[in-house]
């Protein structure tokens, strides 16, 4: 088996990745049948599209839950969704943000699947992820977009997909080709433990930097990605939403990496003191003067601001270490996912021992038929 290197492009490790899981085969795992799977299905004005989507995702998963959380439409998309089988839940306060974490804090399962409701992911492709989830011992598996479709990603979006993606890549890790991506599989541990802040479309990036900033476990897998229907129209505002998220990530790095963030600051006022200042310092040796006495002034004030910025940073860094203590901790008082299928192996498996010891010691009690108590509803 030949090693990996980690030097090569993350593209290229994930291709390497996927024809390695291709290879051996990738079927879904049998406890899966015992685990329990919502699909969250955020909502606004897809009426034209969520039914499709409901209806799809149960068809590929038929013993899952599917939830639509409607929020504040003023078309028919609740009365689609719940035609087409959904659980329907409203959240008022506008923005995707707010019904992700009303969602996350709401419903209770084992595994969760989280897509758009406009109907542009694959379905199909939720087995592949939910095996990677359990191969990997994941706590988040993305689908990470690909299409031929020029339609379907505009390539305003590509380039600031990709813009973004690179900057969290340096700041936080290289882990992820398509972080906003809205088709998604978390772990139960994933959901219980993020603090979800964000209000609208950032809440892609947040998602994102809570895994890293975690050292979670996480995969992608490669979907397929169409164009919207029509008579379905997209709620992302490249230019708008573009900036939100890029401000998000500005606040995650000043929250999760305090010290390179006002480190940063600390060195663009140095530098811009360093600047200013020279010139005044050569003329003060010369002639003993301090002919520009404001300028002098303002780089006295920038040297002062770059010190403070610098043990600002210093300080709110063991601030952040103990909040990811914190966030570590709740993620560990959540049962794993493995450690649950592993349990539920062992009940079976003495299950089984327990029968066929039942059987042994009275063979008659085989042919005897239990009879069926009535499921409640």
């Amino acid at each position: 088996m030949s090693a990996i290197d980690n030097t090569a492009d993350i593209h290229a490790r994930i291709a390497i990745a996927e024809a390695a899981l291709n290879a051996i085969g990738q079927q879904i795992h049998p406890m899966m049948r015992d685990l329990d799977v919502a699909v969250l299905i955020p909502c606004y004005n897809e009426a034209a599209t969520i039914g499709e989507v409901v209806e799809s995702f149960r068809a590929a998963l038929p013993r899952c839950r599917v939830y639509v959380y409607d929020n504040n439409s003023q078309d028919t998309t609740a009365a689609v969704a719940r035609d087409a089988g959904a659980i329907v839940r409203r959240e008022p306060l506008q923005g995707k943000g707010h019904v992700v974490r009303r969602m996350f804090s709401d419903i209770e399962a084992d595994v969760y699947v989280m897509v758009d409701g406009d109907a542009t992911y694959d379905a199909a492709a939720v087995h592949r992820m939910l095996s990677r989830l359990i191969e990997t011992q994941a706590d988040m598996v993305v689908g990470a977009r690909i299409t031929k479709d020029k339609a379907a990603y505009r390539q305003g979006h590509k380039f600031g997909n990709k813009l973004l993606t690179g900057l969290v890549s340096k700041i936080f890790g290289d882990r992820f080709t398509d972080m906003l991506s809205g088709y998604r599989v978390f772990s139960r541990r994933f959901v219980k433990s993020y603090p979800a802040l964000a209000e609208g479309f950032e809440t892609e990036a947040e998602l994102t930097v809570h895994a890293l900033e975690l050292d979670m476990i996480t995969a992608e897998v490669q979907t397929e990605y169409a164009a919207r229907p029509p008579g379905s129209v997209s709620k992302l505002n490249t230019m708008r939403d573009g900036f939100r998220i890029l401000m998000t990530i500005g606040r995650l790095m000043r929250d999760e990496r305090p010290l390179m963030f006002f480190g940063a600051m600390a060195g663009l006022g140095a530098l811009c003191a360093l600047g200013l200042g020279a010139p005044i310092v050569v003329e003060y040796l010369k002639t003993g003067l301090v002919p520009r006495f404001p300028t002098a002034f303002l780089v006295g004030t920038l040297a002062v601001l770059s010190g403070i910025s610098l043990v600002s940073g210093v300080i709110l860094e063991t601030v952040s270490l103990g909040r990811r203590e914190m966030k570590r901790i709740a993620y560990n008082q959540v049962e794993s996912l493995t450690a649950k299928l592993e349990r539920l192996a062992e009940t079976r498996a003495t299950l089984d021992s327990l029968r066929a010891q039942a059987i042994n010691e009275n063979p008659g009690a085989a042919f005897i038929e239990r009879p069926r108590r009535a499921r409640a509803h």
